[in-house]
């Protein structure tokens, strides 16, 4: 998977219309911070805090059987 990680925050209006993008981490810094790249190219410095591994479509269709 291209890009593993979605971000979850809305908290602040620069990265309110980011939520829920799928992204990548391109490197990891200090303070729990990470640079991370979005499908569109964009690149930002946000916290990890934020990122949540994406669910896979294997996984969703486990979940979608139950």
């Amino acid at each position: 998977m291209k890009f593993p990680y979605r971000y979850v925050w809305r908290a602040n209006g620069k990265y309110k219309n980011l939520y829920r993008q799928r992204c990548r981490v391109l490197a990891r810094g200090a303070l729990n911070s990470a640079l991370v790249e979005f499908r569109n190219g964009k690149r930002e410095i946000i916290s990890r805090n934020a990122l949540r591994k994406a669910a896979t479509a294997k996984i969703l269709t486990l979940c979608h059987n139950r």
